[in-house]
C-alpha cells in the first residue's frame, strides 16, 4: 500500500509540473500577444497558440483533479447512503469514468490519425497531430489517475464517506457540514 501512496504521489507530482508549465506558457503566449498588439504590430500565431496552451491546460489540469480526487462528483448524495450501498455506487462511478475516458482516448487517437500532415494555420512548422495529442495522452493520464486513486475510492466508500471539497472550500469540513445539517434539523 506504501508502494501504490508513493506511485500516486509522484504521479500527483507529475501532473503538477505538467500544468505548471501549460500555465507559464500559456502566460508567457498571452503577455507576448499583449505586448505584440500594445506597440501596434500582433503576431498572428497569438489566438491559435494560446487556443491549443488553453485546451492543453484544461485536459492536463483535468487529469490532476482526477489524481487529487477533486473532479466533478456528488459526495454529499453518495455520503448519504450506508456503507453497503456507497460502495457499488463509488465503483459504478468509476467504471463509468474509466469507461468514458477510454472513449475519449480512442477518439482522440483516431483525430490525431486523421490530422496527419496538417499543420497549424499561423505557425505552419507546427502539426495538428502535436496540438491534438493533448486529448488521446490527457486521457490515458485521467485512467491512471482514478485507478491509482482506486483503493482511497474504496476506503472511504467503506469508510466514513468522500470528502465534499466544495465544503472544504469554504471552510466546512463534510463532518461539519452534517453536524451544522444535523442542528439546524433539530431547531
Amino acid at each position: 500500500m506504501k508502494t501504490l501512496n508513493t506511485l500516486r504521489d509522484g504521479f500527483s507530482r507529475l501532473l503538477e509540473i505538467i500544468v505548471v508549465i501549460n500555465m507559464l506558457v500559456l502566460a508567457g503566449i498571452v503577455i507576448v500577444g499583449f505586448l505584440s498588439r500594445l506597440v501596434g504590430s500582433p503576431f498572428t500565431w497569438y489566438d491559435e497558440a494560446a487556443s491549443i496552451s488553453l485546451a492543453w491546460l484544461t485536459y492536463y489540469g483535468a487529469a490532476l483533479a482526477a489524481a487529487k480526487g477533486a473532479h466533478i462528483a456528488c459526495p454529499s448524495i453518495v455520503n448519504a447512503f450506508p456503507p453497503s450501498v456507497r460502495l457499488p455506487i463509488a465503483l459504478l462511478g468509476e467504471a463509468v469514468t474509466i469507461a468514458f475516458f477510454i472513449l475519449l482516448t480512442v477518439t482522440g487517437w483516431q483525430v490525431v490519425q486523421i490530422l496527419a500532415g496538417s499543420t497549424m494555420i499561423s505557425l505552419t512548422t507546427v502539426s495538428l497531430q502535436f496540438t491534438q495529442s493533448a486529448l488521446p495522452i490527457a486521457s490515458v493520464l485521467f485512467i491512471i489517475a482514478e485507478l491509482l486513486r482506486l483503493p482511497e475510492v474504496i476506503r472511504q466508500a467503506r469508510g466514513d464517506g468522500f470528502v465534499d471539497h466544495e465544503l472544504e472550500e469554504v471552510g466546512l469540513g463534510s463532518n461539519m457540514a452534517s453536524q451544522s445539517d444535523a442542528g439546524s434539523a433539530t431547531r
